[in-house]
């Protein structure tokens, strides 16, 4: 590697931290005779773990971090002085074959400024994920984003290549998607998204006649919300995270809170630090929505259109709806199960499968991964004597499951102030 790449590479990985769709690519891709690599089922993660407990190095770069677009909340906008950087296609190209041949990498995820347009940068992408596999014969993971605005031609040859594509929404309103980013607008991130949908179906149709017809995008598509940048309610990201769910292609939608990084721009939040809590909460609310068979009524309504940042989502639904409770664990459904605090979906299906053969009490649930802490107010199983949530009433069991420290308080104080109706 020489110095002038080494440079680069240092730039354009700083300036890509702060995409954070960089997701397992949950596909499978064999070596072949004569190939480099492979990509192992539930694989790819940047310096995070994969099922089996491994932890996972993927190569996060930018081909450039010139842009066309002056974005308030993006670090690479047009009117900001900062380094800049942009590799060749062969350069890149060559740098993620020589980590991989160093066992530095196990894949790439790939990002980029807009320069030019975005047909143009679409094509320099999908040059460097075609010589990766067609001339190198690279069997890695590839996560590659696609490019707001590019051409459907562009977007279908990329699919062929890439093991997942993502197309970043940033904003979830368009009225403040126009005031912070006045060159986007969402037909552009829909439309791409709408290709690469409509590709993995036909793909998958095909591969039924065919067996080995070519594969599109077999991990499906990712996207990205900045949290905090604008005064959306909790509320209104969730119902598009869950429409965008309701797509057979979406795999997962990723908060990233806000950072202020372009502190000399007015139209946007002075934040001390990122509203990490909030993110966090609506992740375990994601969750909620993909797992647990909820709705985002039932997590945030009009009446609560923001997540409470002192418990989880789960807790809060519980606690507002006490009626329900409590569930005896061995009777109740699977589905009431869910809803129990401290009980997860492999501890729900443990207690389903276990309690036909036997009457389960609470050592047994403390086995099965069961947090009793919290469990112990909504359930009822054989000897168990704690006081259920509507013996101790639900502001009392609050108060009981509610961290002492202020720190989540003083993180939504930073956050919610900012903005009024």
């Amino acid at each position: 590697m020489t110095e002038e790449t080494l440079k680069k590479l240092k730039i354009l990985t700083e300036s890509a931290k702060y995409d954070v769709s960089c997701s397992s690519s949950g596909t499978v891709r064999s070596n072949t005779r004569g190939g480099l690599g492979n990509t192992v089922g539930g694989i790819g993660i940047c310096h995070s773990f994969a099922d089996d407990g491994r932890c996972i190095s993927l190569l996060k770069t930018m081909l450039t971090n010139s842009c066309m677009y002056d974005c308030a909340y993006c670090i690479n906008r047009r009117s900001n002085d900062i380094p800049r950087a942009t590799f060749s296609v062969r350069e890149l190209v060559e740098l993620t074959i020589e980590f991989y041949r160093r066992n530095y990498i196990e894949g790439l995820f790939l990002s980029s400024g807009v320069v030019r347009n975005p047909d143009y940068t679409m094509e320099r992408l999908v040059a460097v994920v075609k010589d990766l596999r067609t001339i190198h014969r690279f069997n890695g993971y590839i996560h590659l984003k696609s490019i707001p605005g590019a051409s459907r031609e562009l977007v279908n040859e990329a699919g062929k290549y890439a093991d997942r594509m993502s197309v970043n929404i940033e904003i979830p309103n368009e009225c403040s998607l126009k005031l912070l980013a006045p060159e986007k607008d969402f037909k552009s991130v829909y439309e791409p998204m709408a290709y690469i949908q409509q590709q993995t179906l036909a793909s998958k149709e095909e591969r039924k006649l065919f067996r080995h017809a070519p594969r599109f995008v077999p991990a499906g598509q990712s996207t990205q919300m900045i949290v905090g940048a604008t005064p959306d309610h909790d509320r209104d990201i969730l119902r598009l995270s869950s429409a965008l769910y309701a797509r057979p292609t979406m795999r997962r939608v990723y908060y990233s809170g806000y950072i202020h990084v372009n502190t000399y721009d007015t139209r946007l939040p002075m934040l001390k630090q990122p509203p990490l809590v909030r993110e966090n909460r609506l992740y375990q609310a994601d969750w909620l929505l993909r797992f647990y068979q909820f709705k985002v009524d039932e997590i945030v309504d009009d009446a609560n259109p923001d997540l409470d940042l002192e418990i989880d989502p789960k807790l809060a639904w519980a606690l507002r709806h006490p009626e329900v409770f409590p569930v005896d664990i061995n009777k109740a459904p699977y589905e009431l199960i869910l809803r129990v605090p401290g009980i997860g979906v492999k501890s729900a299906t443990l207690i389903v499968n276990s309690r036909r053969f036997n009457r389960i009490n609470s050592s047994h649930l403390k086995k099965m991964g069961v947090v009793m802490k919290k469990a112990k107010y909504f359930i009822t199983c054989g000897e168990l004597t704690s006081p259920t949530v509507n013996e101790l009433r639900p502001e009392n069991v609050r108060r009981l499951l509610t961290p002492s420290t202020s720190k989540r308080r003083d993180d939504h104080q930073l956050q919610l102030p900012l903005f009024h109706d």
